[in-house]
């Protein structure tokens, strides 16, 4: 059997392939499979650390528990882009790849709108010094004086746009603003300086303020309500201790019967005004002359009201 064996011949007569004897026998496995383990976790933490930390678990809408699909995507919502190949790529509106142009539309917003607010100031400020080349200040109105009568007064000078005068606590006098549809008519009211008005001439200045427009909520819808304005009076200036009882009997004693009268205030001003309303016009034209008197501790300011004092409808009248 030997003999076969060495000369490649097997029984029957057939041959095989004469196998040749390693040279070597194979190396016996590492016993210590240590720098394999470390390569494989070096492997891992290389595709690990190119994962995005702030990229959120995408669920389809078909998954989601508790919610409806509404046909429209959320703002958070993955975009997918196709890029060249055909090949889709994730784009996360809130990576860091991302977070750049989010900022600069952030930035760029920020800009109009602080642009759009620097045009708004701009345009306010410019209507405001229009409206102050277009006013006269006019001071020593005598006190019996209307705003229909000094309107009338500078009337030939140009469209006269609003009048307002205002009582003046440190004279018997009066002052006033007149504001002009253009400047020109301003100019030309420079001209009437000296003029007797009244019992007094009457000085035109130009004027470094502007008139504060009323709201036309609270201006008179009526005839009635403009024969309303011309018995009432404007007070400020009144110590926030003073009652409403106060305000009354002191312009009853001391001008004529009051009809109505209306006390405002808030914790934001240091004092108070009033809308008083007199049964005569006369007992308007007589508060005219409390401009500077003391009420309660503070001297009062009165000026014709250009706003009729309307009663409060309560809220079952509403119904």
């Amino acid at each position: 059997m030997a003999a076969i064996v060495e000369e490649g011949i097997a029984p029957h007569g057939r041959k095989f392939p004469h196998r040749q004897a390693p040279s070597s026998p194979p190396s016996p496995p590492s016993p210590d499979p240590t720098p394999d383990f470390k390569s494989d976790v070096r492997k891992l933490v290389d595709l690990l650390s190119k994962l995005d930390p702030s990229a959120e678990e995408f669920v389809p809408s078909s998954k989601s528990t508790g919610r409806k699909p509404s046909g429209l995507l959320a703002a958070d919502t993955p975009v997918f882009v196709a890029a060249a190949g055909y090949r889709l790529e994730y784009t996360n509106p809130k990576g860091p790849a991302n977070r750049g142009s989010q900022n600069n539309h952030r930035r760029k917003r920020n800009y109009y709108d602080q642009g759009r607010r620097r045009m708004n100031e701009r345009v306010l400020r410019e209507q405001k010094e229009d409206s102050i080349r277009r006013t006269v200040y006019v001071s020593d109105v005598d006190v019996h004086v209307t705003e229909e009568q000094l309107a009338a007064l500078f009337i030939n000078c140009g469209q006269v746009v609003d009048c307002r005068i205002c009582g003046d606590p440190h004279s018997l006098l009066r002052f006033a603003f007149i504001e002009f549809a253009d400047e020109q008519g301003a100019v030309a009211a420079l001209s009437l300086g000296g003029t007797v008005l009244g019992y007094y001439p009457v000085r035109v200045l130009p004027s470094k303020t502007a008139i504060l427009p009323v709201n036309p909520v609270f201006l008179p819808r009526s005839e009635d309500e403009r024969e309303m304005c011309s018995r009432t009076i404007y007070c400020t200036n009144i110590d926030k201790r003073v009652r409403e009882v106060d305000v009354k009997a002191f312009f009853e004693a001391c001008c004529g019967k009051v009809s109505r009268l209306r006390l405002l205030g808030d914790h934001l001003h240091s004092t108070r005004i009033a809308f008083v309303e007199f049964l005569q016009a006369e007992g308007a034209l007589n508060a005219l002359n409390c401009s500077g008197m003391l009420l309660g501790t503070l001297p009062i300011r009165v000026s014709p009201s250009k706003t009729p004092v309307r009663p409060c409808v309560s809220p079952a009248t509403k119904r």
